[in-house]
């Protein structure tokens, strides 16, 4: 593991508004509401949206086909600082994690993790902690902050693209082609935030990740899981994790509310689902919880005509976890009936571990850090 502040971007925080997270219109809204004119603020809104999304500028100065009285005029009224770095964490497989501050309090980790996808993965977060509780993640042990906003999710891609040096989006090389929300949170329980940063995110004049790069996981919430394929129209990952409503009422408590019938009905119906467009299921392998070849049987017969794949995780330990991750052998059976079934079954590969990034294991050591501050302050009192 390695431990490397050296990139952090200490910024004050600003009073101004900020224009990330903002599509065309709402910039060119802003200008307007700034005392711009209708027609040239709409002129303006795009060329300030490809300096912020295209070439990751941080500075109106830097946005040369911007008249130098109307860069002098932004700077006073608008803001477009990063969100601060407050860690980051290099694994010894090159995955790296960050933990970023948005706000007093506000802090929330996003992993990036090569060889994932066409080069690499992003993983982001949608919310500060998690109100789903499910025993085997880690995040779900930290209470809920708040939702993030568009602009907080699409921040978490810029710095990482900072970090990266991968300005101005290139077209080919890159470091950065998939995006998976399956940081902390649920997305589905922030879905407006959700689906506009995927319309900035896949936009072809600025960040320009293919939707079809584009993974949102669920837990289940059924009743919003239609919405984000017909207006979001990006891939789903259902984590799934057990296959019988007693067992996954324990591991993933909203399935109390959206038991596997209209969780697995809701999969079936969503929008755009295919063979070239497969629904993503999660299962993460508990030792003597879910691993049985009776359960891999019974796996098969529920997703049963739905377009599936099947992604087995092996579980990743974290301090006071109440399981152990079953042992290869076992995960490698269970894959083969999968297999045989015609479903792919990859093995994901525990990324970051040492990090506490890898699936399953964030969760913002800024909380543990406040404990600690907190109690040096009281030894020094």
């Amino acid at each position: 593991m390695q431990i490397d502040l050296t990139h952090s971007n200490t910024l004050k925080p600003s009073k101004l508004p900020t224009l990330i997270g903002l599509d065309r219109a709402g910039i060119a809204e802003a200008l307007v509401k700034a005392g711009m004119e209708e027609k040239p603020a709409k002129m303006r809104g795009k060329q300030i949206y490809r300096w912020l999304y295209n070439q990751g500028v941080t500075d109106f100065s830097q946005m040369t086909n911007l008249g130098k009285e109307l860069r002098t005029n932004l700077v006073e009224q608008f803001d477009l600082s990063r969100p601060e770095i407050v860690e980051r964490l290099v694994s010894s497989d090159g995955t790296r994690k960050y933990l970023i501050r948005f706000a007093p309090g506000v802090e929330a980790e996003a992993v990036f993790i090569p060889g994932v996808g066409r080069s690499g993965a992003l993983c982001v977060s949608s919310q500060v902690g998690c109100t789903l509780n499910c025993t085997f993640c880690h995040t779900g042990s930290q209470a809920l902050v708040r939702n993030l906003t568009t602009a907080e999710i699409i921040g978490q891609l810029l710095v990482a693209r900072d970090d990266l040096e991968e300005w101005p989006t290139p077209s080919v090389g890159r470091k950065i082609t998939n995006i998976v929300f399956m940081g902390m949170g649920e997305p589905l329980y922030n879905l407006p935030s959700v689906l506009s940063a995927i319309d900035i995110l896949s936009d072809g004049e600025g960040i320009s990740i293919s939707r079809r790069r584009i993974t949102v996981s669920t837990s289940g919430i059924v009743s919003q899981m239609h919405e984000l394929g017909e207006s979001g129209q990006s891939m789903l990952a259902i984590s799934l994790h057990a296959v019988n409503d007693e067992l996954r009422n324990e591991l993933v408590p909203i399935n109390k509310k959206w038991p596997l019938t209209d969780l697995l009905q809701a999969c079936r119906d969503y929008p755009g689902a295919s063979n070239a467009r497969r629904i993503t299921f999660e299962y993460v392998m508990l030792k003597g919880i879910n691993d049985s070849a009776a359960e891999a049987k019974q796996l098969v017969r529920l997703l049963a005509g739905i377009p599936a794949k099947i992604n087995l995780i092996p579980f990743n330990p974290w301090p006071g976890a109440p399981y152990e991750c079953s042992s290869w052998n076992k995960i490698e059976a269970f894959a083969e009936i999968v297999n045989k079934a015609g479903y792919a079954s990859p093995i994901r590969t525990p990324r970051g571990r040492d990090i506490y990034a890898a699936c399953g294991q964030l969760k913002s050591t800024s909380v543990k850090r406040r404990a600690s501050e907190k109690l040096q302050e009281r030894l020094q009192k």
